[in-house]
This record gives structure tokens, sequence and C-alpha cells, in this order.
């Protein structure tokens, strides 16, 4: 993908809810080998009602040629126990945390900082929302590049690996991202 060839990111538009909601669920298939899971991914079935009707949420996407090729989420509630620790529930609690959620890019759009620029607008996000006092966000580092990738952006809270507590396959790791406000003039 050359610069004239340049996706286009922006907060998603109800027009990019059919290809954005294909692109996760193909990555729980394809990506993860485990698929839709109810209780994991309720916000997937209505993303328009989840992420663009709520004004604390959001969806933003990367556009290539018509089709969404990236995606990132936030949204206003904590991890939940279980399956995640208590001691984090407690520390990231709903409504004053910011969830990052649903970073995936389609493979052949990878290594041109579409994922990084869209949690770089979801942090800002975050910040001029207001009311955020944390964003917070796990990953599976089991996912080629996932972990590699999150170390570069936010700071470990919690590894979950050694105690195995989210099954076998799955490799838990939870980071928050501090928010940086602007500076009061």
């Amino acid at each position: 993908m050359d610069r004239q060839d340049a996706c286009e990111i922006r907060h998603a538009r109800p027009e990019d809810v059919p290809g954005a909601r294909r692109l996760i669920l193909d990555t729980f298939y394809r990506e993860f080998g485990y698929g839709y899971v109810p209780a994991w991914h309720a916000d997937v079935v209505d993303l328009q009602g989840h992420y663009l009707d709520h004004p604390r949420h959001a969806l933003l996407v990367a556009v290539h040629r018509g089709e969404v090729v990236a995606t990132t989420a936030l949204h206003s509630s904590g991890p939940a126990h279980p399956p995640h620790p208590r001691e984090l529930v407690e520390r990231y609690p709903g409504g004053t945390t910011a969830q990052l959620v649903r970073v995936y890019v389609r493979a052949e759009h990878r290594r041109h900082g579409l994922a990084r620029e869209l949690v770089r607008q979801a942090c800002e996000f975050a910040v001029n929302e207001g009311g955020y006092q944390h964003l917070y966000l796990h990953t599976n580092a089991a996912i080629p590049g996932a972990e590699a990738f999150w170390r570069s952006l936010a700071e470990e809270v919690y590894d979950a690996r050694p105690s195995g507590e989210h099954g076998p396959g799955v490799a838990t790791v939870h980071f928050e991202i501090p928010l940086r406000r602007p500076a009061a003039v």
C-alpha cells in the first residue's frame, strides 16, 4: 500500500458497520481460532448501538478502497470477573475506565501503522471525552506480534500466563495506557 493508496482513518459511520463486523468476526474465526463467543463478544452483534450511538464509546476504522481493513473500539466498561482477576476489576471500574478492544487489522494491511494510529485516536477520544481515569486493555500474547505491539504503547499491569487462569492457548496479558491530558493554559 503506497501513499496514493492510503487508508482513511475515522470514527465509524453507519455504512462502515457491516464491514467492521465482518473484519471482527473474521479475526475471531481465522486468527483466534475460537469464533464468536456471546459472553465475550456481545458488542459485535450491535456495533451501531454499542459504539456509534453511545456518546462515551467509539469505533474507529481504517477504510481502504471502500473496505474496512482495520478497527479499534473503546467502551466505558472495565474488565469482568470472571474471567479476569478481581483486583483488576477493582483497579479498573466501569464508568471511569476506558477499555480498548477490537484492535484488528487485516493481514495484508499490517505493518503500515494502522493499528498504532487507530489506538492513538482512541486514546485522544478518551482524553477529550472526559471522565475517564484509566485506559485499560488485555491481549492474547499467543497471537504473533500482539505482545510486542502493546509493550511498545502500554505498561503491563498483570500477566495471567503463569496462572493459566484463562485456559489452554490463551495467554492473557493486561495493560494500561496512560491518559495524557493537555496541559492547562
